[in-house]
């Protein structure tokens, strides 16, 4: 009997956080409250990301100059506005929720 309820213990529990890890995996980044400098952290990221989605395969040398200009301000943007100040959790919810929706015309 005692066995029973252990493993019903046991299941209860591991049911409860296997829950609250797909309930965590599953909820974007724009449903949860962002600081100020997170949403300013998202921005760079998304920035950044359409830059070097332009050049995808190309090294910086081969980059147009105000491109390449764009790019190093960002990058230095991102790691003194954001990798510095953030904690690594932030850090990888901004990489991972980074907006992959646009044209290059934008």
């Amino acid at each position: 009997m005692a066995s029973i309820i252990l493993l019903a213990i046991v299941v209860a529990v591991a049911t409860a956080l296997l829950g609250s890890v797909l309930i965590q995996s599953l909820t974007p980044i724009s449903n949860v409250i962002l600081s100020p400098v997170e949403k300013k952290c998202q921005e760079i990221a998304n920035e950044g990301y359409k830059i070097h989605t332009l050049y995808p395969t190309s090294n910086p040398d081969e980059l147009l100059e105000n491109d390449m200009k764009r790019l190093l301000y960002i990058d230095d943007l991102w790691m003194k506005e954001c990798v510095s100040v953030l904690p690594a959790e932030s850090i990888f919810n901004i990489i991972n929720n980074v907006d992959r929706n646009f044209s290059y015309g934008e």
